[in-house]
């Protein structure tokens, strides 16, 4: 026999698990809370411009052949950006104690489309080391670039400041993701526990489980409503006695 869930049951389910639902849903709200305030460290980052223009000419306006160039070339700078060549210099001239490729992960190069400046965004623990990594990684790039491309088409046009406010964790969207995901958990294991439960509590439960007619069904009485034999028996022999 094929069994159907109506919305009733459904609503009748959610509203016996209300409190393990609420339980989930402010467990996983305040893990989430406290974990983005008091485990995770703030992340900082800071971002300074290079401008990727023509180089130097005796011509007085841009034409369309050398911007076009240009901005194929940024590409290939966003690589060199992120190069030991260029992270090994940074290293050495800031006396840092980390690797090329652990620093390139701090690192995020980007363009817009169709435009010659590129964004050079560098994410670090400490405000001030992101500021400083940033305009220093602008700086060495700068710098090299002139005679590893034979080019002198690289201007710095806006420096790093330090942002004291971090980039990640968010906990309000942590805790707003915990919510969402903690109420989803609390309604499933609402449903699973109401599904493993096999108990037998109400007439339909036996009419469901046995596919047969019920015929009746024997009412239940308070035992504290119904006076008990030995205690009548008791009463009636007091009052006998008082009696006599």
């Amino acid at each position: 026999m094929e069994e159907t869930i109506s919305l009733k049951e459904l609503m009748q389910t959610l509203r016996k698990r209300l409190s393990l639902i609420i339980i989930i849903t402010v467990a996983a709200v305040t893990i989430s809370g406290a974990v983005s305030f008091f485990v995770l460290t703030p992340i900082y980052q800071s971002t300074t411009q290079i401008l990727v223009n023509q180089a130097k000419s005796d011509q007085p306006i841009y034409n369309t052949s050398e911007i076009q160039m240009n901005l194929q070339l940024i590409n290939t700078y966003n690589q060199i950006i992120k190069s030991p060549f260029i992270l090994d210099k940074v290293i050495d001239e800031m006396k840092l104690d980390t690797s090329a490729g652990a620093l390139a992960g701090k690192i995020n190069v980007q363009s817009a489309k169709d435009s010659q400046i590129v964004n050079l965004t560098v994410q670090d623990p400490n405000p001030r080391k992101a500021a400083q990594l940033a305009n220093k990684i602008a700086e060495v790039f700068q710098k090299e670039i002139v005679p590893l491309m034979k080019v002198d088409n690289v201007n710095i046009i806006s420096n790093a400041e330090i942002n004291p406010n971090p980039v990640k964790p968010e906990p309000k969207l942590n805790i707003a993701i915990a919510f969402v995901v903690g109420l989803m958990a609390g309604v499933g294991v609402a449903f699973l526990l109401e599904y493993l439960d096999n108990t037998v509590k109400t007439a339909e439960d036996v009419e469901r489980i046995l596919e047969l007619p019920l015929l009746g069904s024997i009412a239940t009485f308070d035992d504290q409503k119904v006076e008990r034999p030995e205690r009548a028996g008791r009463k009636t022999r007091v009052r006998s006695e008082t009696i006599g």
